[in-house]
């Protein structure tokens, strides 16, 4: 079957302190998807659980990124969720050692199957 893309949505999410991936890119799929409301799909005879959503993460260290509680930021649909490197590590204060703030991107993509 050939999947048809719905919506796409960009978030950015932070850890401003510890350095964590996936508190960031937990953060960056929340801010993608907070204002959203997906009501189109009942017009195309699919239901909230027919969504294939995919999720790309972009941060410094994709490796750390636990891509499940990721993916549970998500609350319908299949979702698959990819690690990139990308993102933003900012250094941290000169006075302060090792604290660098964290920047995640998200791109959140909605698609359903073409019948």
């Amino acid at each position: 079957m050939t999947r048809i893309r719905c919506v796409t949505e960009m978030g950015m999410g932070v850890d401003v302190h510890g350095r964590d991936a996936t508190k960031a890119a937990k953060r960056a799929v929340s801010d993608a998807i907070r204002h959203s409301s997906l009501g189109f799909f009942r017009m195309i005879g699919k239901t909230a659980n027919d969504m294939f959503v995919d999720v790309t993460i972009a941060v410094p260290n994709p490796e750390a990124v636990d891509k499940e509680a990721v993916a549970k930021e998500l609350p319908y649909g299949t979702v698959t969720v990819t690690a990139v490197k990308g993102g933003l590590e900012i250094p941290s204060a000169t006075e302060v050692a090792n604290d660098p703030i964290l920047i995640a991107n998200a791109a959140v993509i909605v698609s359903f199957d073409k019948d």
